[in-house]
């Protein structure tokens, strides 16, 4: 698609505010992942924009994937007191103790999940149905910030010892992987994403 193509499309309104959002929202919010590994970017992403914003975030995605080995939840289970240091020392990335220190117990928790599903991918889609959900919004304030699914898998992953899970962090995460598609119908993005999803 050619720039100027993709600025004709009618996207969801966030989907358009800069060039971080458009490339972010025309690429990859809502298109279904089956990837370990973008599942668990997505949660130590999320969980470090809480009281942030998402532009922040993606803005230093590229020191977290440096920070974060690649987000490979087996090399950041294994992290360290002196890797906490490092983290907190690192201006690519949230510095936040609270943050740093959950994502390092969330990837440990991840792979009791990978162990017990199969994949954590295979454990939502398992809440899901095993499909991905289609709703049909119009406006985007139609749009939940949680639902009874977030309530439910939030509940489920503290009670496996997972933190900065709670439900609004869990949306997020069920609408950028895809489980849940959240684009609005008079998205060019409604459509795109569920005829990627049947091939």
């Amino acid at each position: 698609m050619t720039e100027r193509g993709a600025r004709r499309m009618i996207r969801c309104p966030w989907g358009g505010a800069n060039e971080w959002y458009i490339r972010y929202h025309d690429t990859e919010w809502g298109a279904l992942l089956r990837d370990d590994l973008r599942h668990f970017e997505f949660l130590v992403l999320e969980a470090a924009q809480a009281g942030l914003s998402w532009l922040c975030i993606l803005k230093k995605r590229d020191g977290y994937r440096r920070a974060y080995r690649g987000f490979d939840p087996v090399r950041v289970a294994r992290f360290e007191p002196r890797d906490v240091e490092r983290l907190l020392g690192d201006t690519g990335i949230v510095r936040n103790n609270l943050k740093i220190r959950s994502s390092i117990n969330n990837a440990r928790r991840f792979l009791e999940v990978q162990r017990e599903f199969g994949s954590f991918d295979a454990y939502l889609m398992k809440w899901a149905g095993g499909k991905p959900l289609v709703n049909r919004w119009k406006d985007q304030s139609e749009i939940p910030a949680r639902t009874d699914l977030s309530d439910a898998i939030s509940k489920d992953l503290r009670a496996r010892g997972f933190s900065f899970v709670g439900s609004t962090i869990i949306y997020s995460h069920l609408q950028a992987v895809g489980v849940v598609n959240d684009h609005l119908v008079s998205c060019f993005r409604w459509r795109e994403v569920q005829r990627r999803r049947a091939k």
